[in-house]
């Protein structure tokens, strides 16, 4: 048996397709469209966590990148490890609904990709990981939310961690009904703006 023969681990799979499938299809514009990656919300999630992860400024990798290779790559393989853990969907989460004979949910891999793209989107940060500590199934528990995150170089921690945390409380306030008991910031990188 040659090595590409070998059997692909169960964590290297997303929905059926690995993760070096799923960067091949980004790099062909999703083109032509796959109907078993587009209609997998774990497939398009981890499409996404690439796409992220592709329109992170190359120049600035590549700076340090000559400064030292080693640790560019190990940032690159985290990034790519956390996509991998979090598109699993995870546990349910009880969405509230008028109707008390409807029972909706969102998925755990639903609400961290909203708190990653609240982070995402506000500018100085680039996500990393994204746990929920509690349980998230029973409506009304206590949640803690950790992150990590790069941040940009020259911003002021402190300040940078309340304005990811407001936004994170904001978006899982206005699409969830998780009961906030804390948001925990760790920024584990610094990255060139």
């Amino acid at each position: 048996m040659t090595n590409d023969d070998a059997a692909v681990p169960e964590d290297d799979l997303v929905d059926g397709h690995t993760m070096e499938e799923l960067g091949a299809y980004l790099d062909r514009g999703r083109i032509p469209r796959d109907p078993s990656i587009e209609n997998s919300p774990a497939c398009r999630l981890a499409l996404s966590g690439m796409q992220r992860l592709r329109e992170l400024s190359w120049d600035a990798m590549q700076h340090r990148a000559e400064d030292d290779p080693g640790r560019d790559s190990a940032w690159i393989s985290g990034l790519l490890d956390t996509i991998r853990t979090e598109v699993r969907s995870g546990r349910d989460v009880p969405v509230e609904h008028p109707d008390p004979r409807l029972r909706l949910t969102m998925t755990e891999a639903a609400v961290r990709g909203l708190v990653r793209r609240a982070g995402d989107t506000m500018g100085g940060v680039v996500m990393g990981r994204c746990t929920l500590d509690g349980d998230v199934a029973e409506p009304g528990t206590p949640i803690r939310v950790e992150v990590t995150a790069s941040i940009a170089y020259g911003l002021a921690a402190d300040v940078t961690a309340d304005r990811l945390r407001t936004r994170i409380a904001e978006v899982l306030g206005r699409h969830t009904e998780i009961v906030i008991d804390r948001i925990d910031v760790v920024f584990d990188d610094v990255h060139v703006p």
